[in-house]
Formats: C-alpha cells, sequence, structure tokens
C-alpha cells in the first residue's frame, strides 16, 4: 500500500510540475531573417538568420549554429513567429570570442514590419553577455508576432549563437 501513496504522490508532483511549466521556445518554428549575411569563402552559409534559432546553443561560430551580419550600421536580426503570441521572456546565446560586440543591442517585439520590426516596443538592452554565456530578457507580456534584435546607430557585427522566444500561449 506504501509503494501506491508514493508513486500517487509522485504521479501528482510531476503532474504539478509540467502544469506549472507551460512555456515553450516559438522560435523553433519561426522564420528568420538578417539586415546582411556574412559572406564569406570561408564561412559560407555559417552566418544564416536562421542558424540562431536551429535549436543548437553552440557558442562557436566557425561550428556553424550561429547568424552573423557584415560589420553594417545598426546590423539586425529577425525571427518571425508566424503569428502573434504573448511572450514571456526571450533567452541569448552569445558567441565564444568576441562577445562585446553584441553589448547595447535592443530586443523588440510586436506585430509591424516598418523598418523591417525595427520601430517595434522594446522588451529589453543587452548590457552584456558574457562570452558563450546565455541571458535571459522578461518581456513582461509583450505581444508580437516579430523578435527583433538590433545594433541601432553603431557599425558592427551582430552574431547570435540561439535565440529562444517563450511563450505560455496555447495555439
Amino acid at each position: 500500500m506504501t509503494f501506491l501513496h508514493i508513486a500517487a504522490a509522485l504521479w501528482l508532483l510531476c503532474g504539478v510540475s509540467a502544469h506549472l511549466n507551460k512555456n515553450r521556445n516559438v522560435a523553433l518554428q519561426g522564420r528568420a531573417t538578417q539586415s546582411t549575411i556574412l559572406n564569406d569563402e570561408h564561412y559560407g552559409f555559417l552566418s544564416a538568420a536562421i542558424n540562431a534559432i536551429d535549436g543548437n546553443e553552440d557558442p562557436h561560430f566557425d561550428h556553424g549554429s550561429c547568424s552573423h551580419t557584415h560589420n553594417d550600421v545598426s546590423p539586425w536580426w529577425r525571427v518571425d513567429l508566424l503569428k502573434s503570441y504573448r511572450i514571456s521572456f526571450i533567452s541569448i546565446t552569445n558567441r565564444v570570442n568576441y562577445g562585446e560586440r553584441i553589448n547595447g543591442a535592443e530586443i523588440l517585439v510586436g506585430n509591424s514590419l516598418s523598418d523591417n520590426g525595427n520601430n517595434n516596443p522594446r522588451c529589453g538592452v543587452i548590457t552584456s553577455i558574457p562570452n558563450g554565456g546565455t541571458q535571459t530578457y522578461y518581456c513582461h507580456g509583450l505581444v508580437g508576432r516579430y523578435v527583433n534584435i538590433i545594433i541601432r546607430g553603431k557599425t558592427e557585427f551582430l552574431t547570435l549563437c540561439e535565440v529562444q522566444v517563450w511563450t505560455s500561449d496555447s495555439d
């Protein structure tokens, strides 16, 4: 009988735990684009925007799982979530070297494509993410279809090794 009580308690705990953690990463089904793509004969496909939403948090750019723009003024990256969601939080994984390049980037969430989505409301500003680290930014329920990351007004490369967009909305 004690075994049944323990099994029932574990089942309840697991069920409650699963119910409390309903957030899911909707970026995985999204479509990504960016202002430019680093077009280099050595790196080629390694810099595509979609690499930042492939589910792989590997922070080594040369392993092929990070996006990378040219050294441009106000470089940006965007994911189209294909429908609007109430965003709980966004987690961003930085590259393992040259990580300081991302400092000052803005995270935007909204439904507008005006200026490529770079006029949407701000979820947060990346002050610093350690090399190879992941940082989480809480969006306090901002609603949007598009998530942009932009280094506004600065000439810089923008590299993102993973962008996760979490919501508790159901489909």
